[in-house]
């Protein structure tokens, strides 16, 4: 049987995600309705990608009873009340990242899921890509010794785009793209809790933050380095030093296609898009969606890749990182 997915919002992404999903067997995936506020929106989106039905608010599609799993791409500050909606309706849900704008909105989602018996997870699509998958497999290994050093980087020039910069839309360097470089550290770290976080930044005048710099210390004199900018273009590459070796993702770290391990370059291409993507390598979410579509066929409600667990450590870091800055959402003062 199929898995029968829902597209919450008709943007961008949620477009690149069919795409993706487009480069997976329709034996296995089937988009089946979309949703937008605007029903002109989903309309048009579902006459590019063939999709059945769509509906001019997010009610009906969860009401929809021929969904299995509803696909979650819009702005930051939605996604606790859609995933609380969709939860609540008995939908299985994989919401875009960030889960929620804090710690707190993550456990209230976390709470839905766990009440309605719902499967959740946070779209973090890095985590699943094969080169990523490599990585883990390597460090099981020991392949470079014992990791000392992860360094991490993720800045692009989006002063511009007023979701990235805009405080009631969730903007801001961390929450947009510093929460790759951060997942990565702690998927090489395992899930471990950092012993300390420092965190420094600028703001912008819109009150979020334009570039930061967070320092994690993890047990065993083991660290990591991640920046973020909004203002520029970093290298955007990641590496991991151990004491026999270093692994190094070059740039697009957070949509990884090649790995160079001790020296040696291995290439992971992915799938061509049927139809122009709006952002780099994006059919590489087809890996988190078959791992979706895993995870519902074995009756799991989340993902041992990247669980609820995973979740929460992501946004108590960065609530202690925004706190250390000085960037204050409307989230945080209920």
């Amino acid at each position: 049987m199929a898995t029968k997915w829902g597209i919450c919002s008709a943007g961008k992404i949620s477009h690149d995600f069919v795409v993706a999903l487009k480069t997976l067997s329709a034996e296995d995936h089937q988009v089946v309705a979309v949703a937008a506020r605007n029903l002109q929106h989903a309309q048009d989106f579902a006459k590019i990608f063939g999709i059945p039905r769509a509906y001019g608010n997010y009610e009906e599609l969860a009401k929809d009873p021929e969904i299995d799993v509803v696909y979650i791409g819009s702005i930051h500050p939605c996604h606790l009340q859609l995933g609380e909606l969709f939860m609540n309706s008995r939908k299985n849900v994989l919401c875009e990242k960030p889960l929620a704008m804090n710690s707190r909105e993550v456990e209230l989602l976390v709470t839905a899921a766990r009440k309605n018996q719902v499967f959740l997870m946070e779209a973090v699509w890095t985590r699943f890509f094969p080169a990523s998958l490599e990585i883990s497999r390597l460090l099981a290994l020991g392949v470079v010794g014992e990791v000392k050093m992860v360094k991490a980087d993720f800045g692009f020039p989006l002063r511009h785009v007023p979701r990235a910069v805009e405080k009631e839309l969730g903007g801001g360097a961390l929450l947009d793209i510093g929460i790759y470089g951060l997942q990565f550290a702690c998927m090489v770290y395992q899930g471990e809790k950092p012993e300390s976080i420092q965190a420094t930044g600028v703001c912008l005048d819109t009150g979020v933050d334009e570039a930061m710099v967070l320092v994690l210390t993890f047990s065993g004199n083991r660290m990591a380095v991640i920046i973020c900018s909004v203002a520029v273009e970093l290298p955007n590459d990641a590496t991991i030093i151990g004491t026999k070796g270093v692994i190094k993702i070059p740039s697009h770290m957070w949509s990884p296609t090649s790995l160079i391990v001790n020296g040696k370059e291995t290439q992971y291409p992915l799938p061509e898009p049927s139809v122009p993507l709006n952002f780099i390598n994006s059919t590489g979410m087809r890996y988190e969606a078959e791992e979706v579509r895993q995870c519902l066929l074995t009756g799991l409600k989340e993902s041992s890749r990247m669980s609820l667990a995973d979740s929460h450590l992501l946004a108590d870091i960065m609530d202690e990182a925004r706190r250390q800055v000085g960037v204050v959402y409307e989230q945080d003062t209920h």
